[in-house]
């Protein structure tokens, strides 16, 4: 009687505790690639949309001033009065304009290689050449 009564108040056995943070362990494994997939593929996704949003932006400045902002101008131009133009009715963003979701400005250079302007984020790997760009002519 006395043995049951002090098996009952011991805790869990050094083999018991290894077997739970080895499962424990094996789950983290199997869970963590697929949620930090989905946050990647999240970041592009979110960048994507941006630049959808900055050009819609970029064609009603162009619709109230007949040209798109400068390269020099920028994409503030979309916040600000940029000189004299005396159609601009902006702000045309309601917020200011945010760093791509890497933390990076995005780049914005008009006239652009491929239309009116380009507008390009360099992705995750922050690269002006690689295949991980993404941009507005798309």
């Amino acid at each position: 009687m006395n043995t049951d009564r002090h098996r009952k108040q011991q805790g869990f056995t050094l083999i018991e505790l290894l077997v739970v943070i080895i499962i424990l362990g094996l789950l983290s494994a199997l869970v963590a690639p697929k949620f930090f997939g989905k946050v990647d593929k999240a970041k592009l996704k979110t960048a994507k949309t941006q630049i959808e949003l900055f050009g819609s932006a970029l064609d009603e400045f162009r619709l109230d001033n007949g040209r798109y902002p400068t390269t020099s101008e920028g994409l503030e131009a979309l916040r600000s009065k940029p000189g004299a133009l005396a159609n601009w009715d902006g702000p045309y963003l309601p917020k200011q304009i945010p760093q791509d979701p890497w933390g990076r400005p995005y780049v914005y250079t008009s006239p652009g290689e491929h239309g009116p302007y380009d507008l390009v984020s360099h992705g995750p790997d922050g690269s002006a050449g690689g295949d991980s760009n993404i941009v507005s002519w798309q």
